[in-house]
């Protein structure tokens, strides 16, 4: 499978309006690039008017690889719905039970002033979310960089928590439209077909 399916999702838009012009530009890097910047600023916007009306924390770094790997790899393991979900789930379980270990739950972040207990949560967070993820067979990169949001402590209320998950929810439903809108298979749970896990001899 190939790495990117920008070029399948443009085209399947193409075809699906009927407009000739993404049907036989479908693999010109500008128009890829025009398309990423399109449904990146439109899935952004959306959590950010969002973030606006209800004063929440909508936005956070994670987003940012996590939209990415939604369009560019649609149709990757790490972009279906269960692995979006379950890894930042993993990463912030991961990073509250860290700041509960480490008696930080109701301590303020200082990045500048980085004690040993910080730094303890965030190793921590970071190792269990990666073992769990592999353990469950649920890989999803950005989700090293949610734990250590949560592990920093610049997110780690219980309601900033939600708000997070409900984001990373929003944002897959948004994939989920827009990749089902240009045609493609993109799945409703799990990964269209399970990657193979071998062990080295």
């Amino acid at each position: 499978m190939r790495e990117s399916n920008l070029s399948d999702q443009i085209l399947g838009f193409g075809k699906r309006f009927n407009l000739s012009f993404l049907e036989q530009h479908h693999n010109s890097r500008l128009v890829l690039t025009a398309y990423v910047f399109v449904n990146s600023a439109i899935t952004i916007a959306i959590l950010s008017v969002i973030a606006l009306v209800t004063d929440l924390p909508f936005v956070f770094p994670s987003l940012g690889p996590t939209a990415f790997i939604l369009f560019f790899s649609s149709m990757s393991a790490a972009a279906c719905p269960r692995n979006v979900i379950s890894g930042h789930l993993i990463g912030v379980l991961a990073g509250f039970g860290a700041l509960a270990v480490f008696g930080l739950l109701s301590v303020d972040p200082d990045l500048d002033d980085t004690s040993w207990q910080r730094l303890g949560a965030v190793a921590l967070c970071l190792s269990v979310t990666l073992a769990v993820m592999v353990l469950f067979n649920v890989p999803h990169a950005p989700a090293g960089a949610t734990t250590l949001i949560v592990g920093l402590g610049l997110m780690r209320t219980p309601g900033q928590l939600t708000i997070l998950m409900l984001a990373v929810v929003l944002m897959v439903v948004q994939a989920m439209v827009i990749n089902r809108l240009a045609g493609l298979a993109y799945p409703w749970w799990g990964p269209a077909s399970e990657p193979s896990m071998t062990t080295a001899k």
